[in-house]
């Protein structure tokens, strides 16, 4: 039988890479897409040829604690349990601590690090009671050094971690594992429109002197959703070109 992969932020750069190479490894991509914003999903399920059997849409509200136990309830009614979990949705709300409002901090907060408990409960059950199952977080770079100006991000990236290795302990006895692939900076089209002076600063704090590529992060996430990955949990992953060496 086909394996079904739920993908939280799918649209965006990192996780469009995700969702192609789980297609290319045979999965069905259950495609998560804000509320309301069929069309621009739809618009990107057209642009990347994908077909009904490779990818579905699902409309998502991922801060939204009533809405995701009953969406995803019924999603499990229709496609039946979930072998793949990646939670990738995320935004930032970047300024200087001192100037941080209350909702830059919870909008960041809601999307970034309560999507995992609205997201992943509903679907954790049923994976324990399969005996099977794999719950990625993306989590980043500046979760696990920090960044200034991003006090809210970092903290939401670093509590995934904590979430995640705390997870895995729970899910270990039952065949699901529970890791973290934390990206570096990444040449999805949002960081390559930056200006170039910018971009080169970025590249030139990097051991490896580039950014990487979309599609190396989506390779870290099928090989810990492989066979291959099954003895591994409770770990982060770390793509970043060596940055986070300094």
């Amino acid at each position: 039988m086909q394996k079904l992969a739920l993908i939280t932020g799918a649209k965006g750069g990192i996780g469009s890479a995700i969702t192609e190479r789980l297609v290319e490894d045979g999965y069905k991509v259950i495609a998560t897409y804000y509320t309301g914003n069929y069309d621009c999903a739809k618009q990107w399920f057209d642009e990347k040829g994908f077909t009904s059997n490779q990818v579905a849409l699902f409309e998502l509200d991922v801060t939204d604690t009533t809405s995701c136990h009953e969406r995803l309830a019924q999603l499990q009614e229709t496609y039946g349990t979930v072998d793949v979990l990646v939670n990738n949705a995320g935004i930032t709300r970047d300024t200087s601590f001192k100037k941080m409002t209350a909702a830059q901090w919870h909008d960041v907060i809601n999307t970034n690090l309560n999507s995992l408990f609205n997201v992943t409960q509903p679907l954790f059950a049923s994976m324990c009671e399969k005996g099977n199952g794999r719950i990625i977080n993306i989590s980043s770079v500046n979760g696990l050094k920090g960044q200034f100006g991003q006090t809210n991000y970092s903290a939401a990236k670093a509590g995934m971690i904590g979430f995640s290795k705390a997870l895995a302990y729970e899910g270990a006895r039952c065949g699901v594992t529970v890791n973290v692939v934390a990206p570096g900076y990444t040449g999805t089209p949002m960081v390559q429109a930056m200006r170039q002076d910018v971009l080169d600063a970025i590249v030139d704090t990097v051991p490896m002197k580039r950014l990487a590529r979309p599609e190396e992060i989506a390779q870290a996430v099928a090989f810990l959703a492989s066979d291959a990955g099954a003895y591994i949990t409770g770990e982060t992953l770390s793509v970043n070109g060596g940055l986070y060496m300094q």
